[in-house]
């Protein structure tokens, strides 16, 4: 009862969470719906355009208007009023194949390391992360590798006081690489059984940024052969289509296996989502709704739509 509760709170926190992706997002669409509306070329041109300045992107605007065409063409859909369903359809089914877990194996070892630029709650994120895994009984250890920036260190330290993990860090500029390897090196004698792993984000110096998460990489693969196990980028959906363009260069340079996407109560660009399942195979891990310590939640994609239409299924 407790957890189907829990369920509740964090659907409806949701829900309005993307109240100003909702109004962006269908707006439009329901004015277009009103009345008898005719199904023809000028509704589907007026749909495009509505969906795209939502922020889910032209291959989904088109994606959406081929399906519906189709619906049409098959006697399907003979009422504007449908294609509200049509779309609530339609992106359960592209956000479900990338809706999916992290697979944590027991008794091993579990290194994931966290990128993204700066700004988009990466630390927080990691805060968060740490206190879900540990709920679920999980060694955790924290550890601050971007030593540019002293802020980044005191935030984590304040994140695993407050969460009740250990944290590696070492002072201010140190080689991140090394900070990386103590945190592995303590794992390895039993301290942990989880390590997240923290990482600078300037992405002014892609190149040297870049270069940097590589060493790291190998670091960890060297002392774990088939670490690390997830290489998990957060990305501020209120930066929209920027956060496809860093997608895409984190995902090109050193590879990414999961997502997180922060900040959807504060945006009106929650439909970007979209976007990025279209335009990226990578899983999407966590949304985050919020400061608070459960304010990031494992994805689900008929959970988030449903959501998104403001439709009360929990």
């Amino acid at each position: 009862m407790a957890i189907e509760k829990d369920n509740r709170w964090f659907f409806n926190k949701l829900k309005k969470g993307l109240e100003k992706t909702r109004n962006i997002l269908f707006t439009n669409v329901d004015d277009l719906i009103l009345g008898e509306r005719k199904i023809d070329q000028e509704l589907f041109d007026e749909l495009e355009e509505s969906l795209i300045m939502a922020d889910v992107g032209p291959v989904f605007a088109n994606d959406m208007i081929d399906k519906v065409k189709d619906q049409v063409r098959r006697n399907e859909l003979n009422s504007a009023s449908h294609l509200k369903q049509v779309m609530h359809d339609r992106m359960v089914e592209i956000l479900a194949r990338n809706e999916s877990q992290m697979n944590i194996a027991r008794g091993k070892l579990f290194v994931i390391m966290v990128v993204g630029v700066n700004g988009t709650g990466k630390t927080t994120t990691i805060g968060k992360l740490a206190n879900n895994l540990k709920q679920n009984g999980r060694n955790v250890m924290i550890v601050a590798a971007d030593t540019f920036r002293a802020a980044a260190i005191e935030q984590l330290e304040i994140w695993s006081q407050r969460v009740g993990v250990p944290i590696i860090k070492q002072k201010m500029d140190s080689d991140p690489s090394a900070v990386v390897f103590d945190a592995i090196s303590a794992a390895k004698t039993g301290r942990a059984d989880t390590v997240i792993i923290d990482t600078a984000g300037r992405l002014h110096t892609k190149t040297n940024l870049m270069d940097e998460l590589k060493k790291m990489k190998r670091i960890i693969a060297r002392e774990i052969s088939d670490a690390p196990h997830e290489v998990m980028l957060v990305l501020d959906a209120t930066t929209g289509q920027n956060a496809v363009n860093q997608a895409k260069i984190f995902k090109d340079e050193i590879g990414v296996t999961g997502l997180v996407l922060t900040k959807l109560d504060a945006t009106a660009k929650g439909g970007v989502i979209i976007r990025i399942a279209m335009d990226l195979d990578i899983p999407i891990r966590y949304i985050g709704i919020g400061e608070g310590l459960d304010d990031l939640r494992e994805f689900k994609s008929k959970e988030f739509v449903d959501a998104l239409f403001n439709e009360n299924t929990h």
